[in-house]
């Protein structure tokens, strides 16, 4: 009885101890164990506020036709995640998100509908958090467990990733939706101010996805929003993907088939990021190789820092022939412990562009840019400033 009794005088009235303690909770358990008492709250707010790391959930198993892989993968996965999610960036196929069917006993089985995975998806997560859903026709995605696993080329089946931005200091990520106009076909670029891509000193980087890019308009529309922010002081990287499915910022629901560009913007002065083209000259090992030295020579730093492959449908194993997973595979050789994210989509958003440690930028090339490609693929690094690790 007194060694408990002294036990509980420690977990009541010793802070370096409680957060110690807590520190190897997930951050589910963390904050049903910020209930117990004012002691243990406050010890919780510090501990999550040392979280500052990106955490991600990936899904690369098929499965039950009632729910999709990303579904069940973030149910399981969000119990163990040690951050709390303020910005989540998730991508899932487009096939088996939304279009799926099977026939059993001659009876089809119930059609997914990706605003019900949608939605699924974002009950999951905290109700302040803000979400950007996307699906693509395929998926380059990191395994869960370790910055070091081979990313995956995922250009057939079922497949999905989410990743977790917490709250980082010095760090802003801010969603934008900017749905055409069908009745002006003007855009109003004071939107891009209300957005933070404009008058913002601090931007650093924005990642732009193009939807519905078959929609009459779509194309010159997505160059009238791409086109004012081709400055040399922000990276712009992305690509054109099948839709959009959730964007939680927003109420109203946009119709089906409306086109329009979505994205993330970075803004913090320790940002650091880099992108480098692979264009239609990269078809080997040696080419796409010699690609990931060029953006290794921008000596990004690698830890807190997160990899985006933005390719075309038309590449992949259909491109390099002989080998899959090719670009990953290169990716992986000079940046051992960075993750990979990205997709396989029907347009390219990017450059040759380096933004150095200095904030200052650097490019690779000479001529003018031009930042809408096919047939291409865009590697980003984005680097979200020094932290501590995260406790386990």
């Amino acid at each position: 009885m007194e060694a408990s009794g002294r036990a509980a005088f420690v977990l009541s009235n010793l802070a370096e101890v409680v957060e110690r303690v807590l520190g190897f909770l997930p951050t589910k358990a963390l904050l049903r164990a910020a209930c117990v008492c004012r002691l243990w709250r406050e010890c919780a707010r510090r501990t999550l506020r040392t979280r500052q790391r990106l955490a991600w959930v990936s899904a690369l198993e098929s499965g039950p036709a009632e729910s999709h892989a990303l579904v069940r993968a973030l149910a399981r996965e969000l119990e163990k995640v040690h951050v709390l999610p303020q910005t989540v960036l998730y991508i899932a196929d487009a096939e088996t998100f939304s279009g799926h069917e099977e026939c059993h006993d001659q009876k089809k089985a119930r059609k997914r509908n990706s605003k019900e995975t949608a939605i699924a998806l974002e009950k999951l997560l905290p109700k302040r958090c803000q979400v950007l859903g996307l699906v693509t026709p395929g998926i380059v995605v990191t395994p869960m467990g370790s910055s070091s696993n081979q990313p995956q080329e995922i250009e057939d089946g079922e497949a999905g990733f989410a990743l977790l931005f917490p709250k980082i200091d010095g760090v802003k990520i801010q969603t934008f939706h900017f749905p055409k106009d069908l009745k002006n076909r003007v855009f109003d670029e004071s939107k891009f101010a209300e957005a933070g891509l404009k008058n913002n000193p601090d931007l650093r980087v924005v990642l732009l996805f193009g939807y519905n890019s078959w929609k009459s308009g779509a194309t010159r529309f997505l160059h009238q929003i791409v086109n004012p922010l081709n400055e040399k002081s922000i990276i712009l990287a992305g690509g054109q993907v099948e839709s959009f499915t959730s964007l939680t910022s927003e109420n109203n629901a946009q119709p089906s088939d409306a086109c329009g560009v979505v994205g993330l913007a970075f803004s913090g002065p320790q940002i650091q990021s880099a992108t480098v083209l692979l264009d239609q000259d990269v078809a080997d090992e040696r080419t796409a190789e010699a690609a990931m030295q060029r953006l290794k020579a921008a000596n990004i730093p690698e830890r807190n820092t997160v990899g985006f492959m933005f390719a075309c449908v038309g590449r992949g194993y259909r491109h390099y022939k002989t080998k899959r997973n090719m670009e990953a595979d290169a990716f992986r050789k000079f940046f051992p412990n960075v993750p990979l994210f990205g997709f396989f989509g029907h347009g390219e958003i990017g450059c040759d562009r380096i933004v150095t440690g200095n904030f200052v930028l650097r490019e690779c090339n000479d001529v003018k840019d031009d930042l809408l490609h096919g047939y291409t693929t865009v590697m980003t690094l984005i680097h979200l400033g020094s932290t501590k690790p995260n406790q386990v």
